[in-house]
């Protein structure tokens, strides 16, 4: 079988997302085969390292051998089951952990299955909690610049316009509030101060402030201190809104934490998991939250008191399988220290970029490195020539417009990411 045939047949009935489909007429559709740790491979036996981790949710290779073996064996007892009124094991063993690992206010978790619809719970919950208490709160507030998923309230808390101004007729009423511009402490606070000023003229009608924390995904990798996240919960706590901590990007060791919101000391409202969760392996979101805001819901029986949201396959028993080891991994081996010699070696290479004349910024957090390209229109596709100079030399990269990231899986050795580091130098330079 060749990669021609495969192609041929997708596009005659495949609509894939984040995708012009016509400039496939002109960019060949890239069939994949296998995975072997950090290395896809085509029909026609290409090998290209996954430096974006397939869309940022492999931690630890394709085809992991322990993760695949889980789901096998949770394949060969129970597959799904309904969720409601029924349980099983791997989802109460996954609970038990996510609520041990978590900050310590999260103690209940309430599941779905893709990151938009942990949001889409998170921002339900919260309005509803505040109508269950007596108070109509029908306002979220979202940083400027973010991004937390592309279902209609998910798409509403956001702020990246390519995504959301098409829209926006369909979307639900929401505030923005400045992002940190920087890295820096003081931009943290500058921006909290501005928050504050939203509250004391609005504060009764916020349900909640929703972030990224640390880093915003699709907002061009920006990146900012956890001292925001800080004086964010602060100022939740004196105004009584909620915070939800949108870590569907950044949990799981990304940021150099287990979880971004570590690096703040803080315990959010509401924390949304997705993308690592599974290792890569299985759609599967938890939106977890505090027993303060369970006990709002639990009541004798009444219809509208009751948080009526429901998945078909929520809390499948294969995803958990694929969580429960991947969570194995964590526990078995140091990962996070073991990422910080990774973590080195990405900081060296990034320092080289800075040298390039058509390079504004250079930022990173653990895990995540950006590069940030100046002096190119939208429509010079700067991003898509990144890509193709890079793909043809064996590294798979995609670019956000003229950010170009590295978010590679856990376990890529040193010299793979020197050379993937290396290929993106190289494919800069040559613009």
């Amino acid at each position: 079988m060749k990669n021609d045939d495969i192609s041929r047949r997708d596009l005659e009935h495949i609509w894939h997302p984040c995708t012009q489909m016509k400039d496939h007429e002109f960019l060949p559709m890239t069939p994949v085969k296998k995975g072997d740790g950090v290395y896809l491979e085509d029909f026609e036996g290409h090998r290209f390292i996954d430096a974006i981790s397939s869309w940022w949710v492999n931690l630890f290779g394709h085809a992991n051998p322990q993760i695949s073996a889980a789901v096998a064996e949770q394949a060969r007892t129970l597959e799904h089951v309904i969720l409601a009124g029924f349980t099983h094991e791997p989802i109460v063993r996954l609970s038990e952990r996510l609520v041990a690992l978590t900050p310590k206010e999260l103690t209940r978790c309430f599941y779905a299955d893709n990151g938009s619809s942990a949001v889409e719970v998170a921002l339900k919950m919260a309005y509803h909690y505040y109508k269950n208490i007596g108070k109509e709160r029908p306002l979220f507030v979202s940083l400027e610049n973010s991004y937390h998923g592309e279902t209609i309230g998910a798409l509403s808390v956001g702020d990246v316009a390519l995504y959301k101004e098409t829209y926006g007729p369909l979307l639900l009423r929401c505030l923005q509030t400045p992002v940190p511009l920087d890295q820096s402490e003081s931009a943290a606070l500058e921006a909290a101060a501005a928050f504050e000023e939203l509250l004391q003229e609005r504060a009764n009608e916020i349900a909640a402030l929703i972030v990224e924390p640390l880093i915003q995904g699709a907002g061009s990798m920006h990146m900012y201190h956890p001292r925001y996240l800080k004086e964010a919960r602060r100022l939740c706590n004196e105004y009584d809104i909620l915070l939800i901590a949108d870590e569907v990007m950044t949990g799981f060791g990304r940021t150099g934490t287990m979880f971004a919101c570590e690096q703040a000391e803080i315990s959010p409202d509401f924390m949304t998991l997705s993308k690592g969760l599974t290792g890569g392996y299985l759609p599967l979101s938890v939106t977890m939250t505090t027993n303060k805001i369970y006990q709002a819901f639990y009541c004798d029986y009444t219809l509208y008191k009751a948080f009526l949201h429901s998945h078909s396959y929520t809390g499948n028993a294969l995803a958990c399988a694929a969580a429960n080891a991947t969570l194995d991994i964590f526990e078995q081996h140091d990962v996070i220290e073991a990422n910080k010699k990774l973590q080195a070696v990405m900081a060296r290479g990034l320092e080289k970029f800075k040298e390039l004349n058509n390079v504004a910024a250079v930022r990173q957090t653990g895990m995540v490195g950006a590069v940030e390209l100046e002096g190119y229109a939208p429509e010079q596709r700067i991003g898509l020539k990144v890509f193709e100079y890079a793909f043809e030399r064996g590294v798979l990269l995609r670019p956000l417009g003229a950010i170009v990231y590295f978010m590679p899986p856990y376990i890529i050795k040193e010299e793979e990411l020197e050379y993937v580091l290396q290929t993106a130098y190289d494919a800069i330079a040559s613009l």
